[in-house]
């Protein structure tokens, strides 16, 4: 579909950013929109070139942007784990206001084809398997067994640890924060609306993104950017846990190579796809590789503990590969180490960023 114009949403965002890039890279006539909200870009930010301001929850500005788009590409979201309840309303109104108003304006203009930037928080917590090699939903960490410095997910039955094993694409999806919450909804508006109105939607499950760029250290940051701050800081980076909890960390670039891959190719119906690197890597292993790279302290394990993060979770990335043709080219052992000297984005605010 090179040549197809494409509105992108949220382009003067950190993945959005990359998208647009890579879009114009590849071809694409690309009509970049973006809210510029206050707590992302700060007061009075500017549009940089190119990009045109607006909010997807606008149906008329939405609707008179959508006139001649082929393809929709979703990236717009307010972001993070959601560090307080106070955060609901947000994650709501941009993320799930905002995506059922874009559909709206999508059908309205006969646009239909949604390319979604979705997440891998959509699962909560990982895939597991028991000593036998079946799979196991784990018990719920107790609360007096991290006090303990016992971070494992336990088999319900047995108590044994489990082995953690690759989350494919039809694993049950638990949401365990208010973003992912919100990720969950905009995923359920999208596949409702394809069965709806017969269009076709690609939801992008990001797992760990990180890359030039990203925003720095806030409370809604990625643990790289905050194990990259503290560096700059000339602090230790700080590991929760034992540092034992396993990740996939993908680098934005080949988030945006995903991007273009599901805009090239038109796939029918509804289908979610894991944007992943395949290459799983613990938390310390993340803190101690940007600790080498950046020459600053090593990095400390502090035991502390957030009773609702997960685990362990890895993602399996042969549906992106065998259907979508993605795979991923920058591995967590070198896209890690460059990022130790990689440029940052400033937090505009404390409040929850857009992407």
């Amino acid at each position: 579909m090179t040549g197809a114009r494409v509105l992108l949403t949220g382009a003067a965002g950190f993945i959005g950013g990359h998208v647009r890039g890579a879009l114009s890279d590849a071809g694409f006539d690309v009509v970049a929109v973006d809210a510029l909200l206050p707590s992302a870009h700060g007061a009075g930010a500017e549009p940089p070139d190119g990009v045109l301001r607006a909010d997807v929850r606008d149906l008329p500005a939405l609707t008179a942007l959508l006139r001649g788009v082929d393809v929709v590409c979703h990236q717009a979201a307010v972001v993070g784990a959601g560090v307080d309840a106070g955060d609901a309303p947000a994650y709501a109104s941009h993320n799930d206001l905002g995506t059922a108003t874009l559909l709206a304006a999508m059908h309205e203009s006969g646009c239909n084809r949604l390319v979604l930037a979705s997440s891998m928080v959509v699962y909560g917590e990982g895939r597991y398997r028991n000593a036998r090699g079946e799979f196991v939903t784990p018990a719920p960490r107790r609360r007096a067994d991290l006090d303990a410095g016992i971070f494992d997910d336990t088999d319900p039955d047995t108590g044994e640890p489990l082995d953690w094993a690759l989350v494919k694409e039809d694993s049950p999806l638990r949401p365990r924060s208010l973003y992912a919450a919100s990720k969950v909804a905009q995923e359920n508006y999208a596949l409702a609306w394809s069965l709806a109105t017969g269009g076709s939607v690609t939801a992008l499950r990001y797992h760990n993104v990180y890359g030039d760029h990203m925003p720095s250290n806030t409370p809604y940051s990625g643990v790289a950017a905050m194990f990259r701050s503290a560096l700059e800081a000339g602090e230790p980076p700080r590991v929760f846990e034992d540092g034992r909890q396993t990740r996939d960390f993908v680098h934005v670039h080949d988030v945006a190579a995903a991007n273009v891959a599901a805009v090239d190719r038109a796939l029918p119906g509804f289908s979610a796809f894991n944007v992943c690197s395949g290459q799983p890597v613990t938390i310390g292993e993340v803190a101690a590789t940007l600790a080498r790279a950046y020459g600053g302290p090593a990095p400390v394990v502090t035991g502390e503990y957030r009773p609702g993060d997960v685990r362990h979770i890895v993602a399996d990335p042969r549906s992106a590969r065998e259907e979508l043709g993605f795979e991923a080219r920058i591995m967590p052992a070198d896209g890690i180490a460059a990022f130790a000297s990689a440029p940052l984005r400033t937090a505009a605010a404390a409040g929850p960023p857009r992407v």
